[in-house]
């Protein structure tokens, strides 16, 4: 017996496990994974430091006991003793003091340290962030004196000149810019959105825009939502275009064409229109700059050529010149 005793004085304690539960704010509260709950389930003891968690409700919910509690790095190391396994509920801003404070220890070699784990008890899902942006945009939207007072018709003119930069950036080539100027014209439209919230009588939300895209993306694909059948772009486009002759119901190939835009554009989208109906429609006569445009406008879309980008191009080989003119470098 005394051996036995002796045997038993000499072997280590086990020093059990610390698991750091973390959960995205962005995934509604208690959608936690299996392992995490089957974690919380088993541990000897579960630790919040803070008693707002939007986990709590839940937890106590499926029966967790949580304690609202914030030891130090060597007080969670002494819960741990024995072999506990305990489990810290982290907030949404991480517990750093805890993790440095468990490094120092770990690092001194003077503490039989616990199992260390990091358990994701949620994570994001693509196009998670978007959610950060809409939040933000809200609060930029209340708080901001200049953005709380922006209207639809305000704002009009930056819409125009991010997508222009957009085209310029992709004209570039420059996947740095890409991501940024995309990321302009996606504000744009967040900002739209959240303004429309606040119409009284016919107000919509960035969910709503979203849900009406959805809609319209999945109506207009049905080779790839439905029964449809579609080999190549060409057939996609035709499918494309009959479904959205049927939504809009237009009674002429010119409905929808916006007058605002570029002469190029405009003249090279009412040609597309005129020969996807297989119309045929001669040029008006005319004499001046603008109907030879016109002509070389109907000519390059029937080529294939967008002629408000190949003007673009020239265009800037036509600034590279001048700045060569004046002794500038390339670029």
């Amino acid at each position: 017996m005394n051996a036995e005793i002796a045997e038993n004085a000499d072997t280590p304690t086990a020093p059990g496990r610390i698991v750091l539960l973390t959960a995205s704010h962005r995934v509604a509260p208690g959608l936690l994974s299996w392992p995490a709950w089957r974690t919380l389930h088993a541990a000897d003891r579960v630790l919040c430091a803070d008693p707002g968690h939007p986990q709590l409700p839940y937890l106590r919910e499926a029966a967790v006991t949580v304690e609202i509690a914030a030891p130090a790095a060597r007080e969670l190391v002494d819960l741990c003793a024995g072999g506990a396994t305990v489990v810290v509920l982290a907030g949404g801003e991480g517990e750093s003091d805890l993790t440095d404070g468990l490094a120092r220890l770990a690092g001194s070699g003077r503490v039989a340290m616990p199992e260390l784990e990091l358990l994701p008890g949620s994570y994001d899902l693509p196009g998670a962030r978007l959610l950060d942006l809409v939040e933000v945009m809200d609060r930029i939207r209340r708080e901001c004196p200049w953005s709380s007072r922006q209207t639809h018709k305000g704002l009009a003119k930056y819409a125009i000149e991010e997508a222009y930069e957009l085209v310029e950036a992709i004209e570039d080539g420059d996947r740095d810019e890409l991501r940024e100027e995309l990321g302009d014209v996606l504000l744009q439209v967040v900002f739209h959105a959240r303004i429309a919230q606040e119409h009284e009588d016919e107000a919509f939300s960035v969910d709503d825009v979203a849900g009406t895209l959805v809609e319209k993306l999945i109506h207009r694909h049905p080779h790839v939502f439905g029964d449809a059948h579609a080999e190549t772009p060409e057939e996609v486009k035709e499918h494309w275009l009959r479904t959205k002759a049927a939504e809009k119901q237009r009674t002429s190939v010119t409905d929808g064409i916006p007058l605002g835009q570029p002469g190029l554009a405009l003249a090279a989208k009412l040609a597309s229109r005129v020969r996807n109906a297989a119309l045929e429609v001669p040029l008006p006569g005319g004499e001046g700059i603008g109907y030879e445009l016109l002509a070389m406008a109907v000519r390059a879309e029937a080529e294939g050529v967008d002629p408000e980008a190949a003007l673009r191009a020239a265009a800037r080989a036509y600034r590279d010149a001048i700045r060569a003119a004046e002794g500038h470098a390339a670029g």
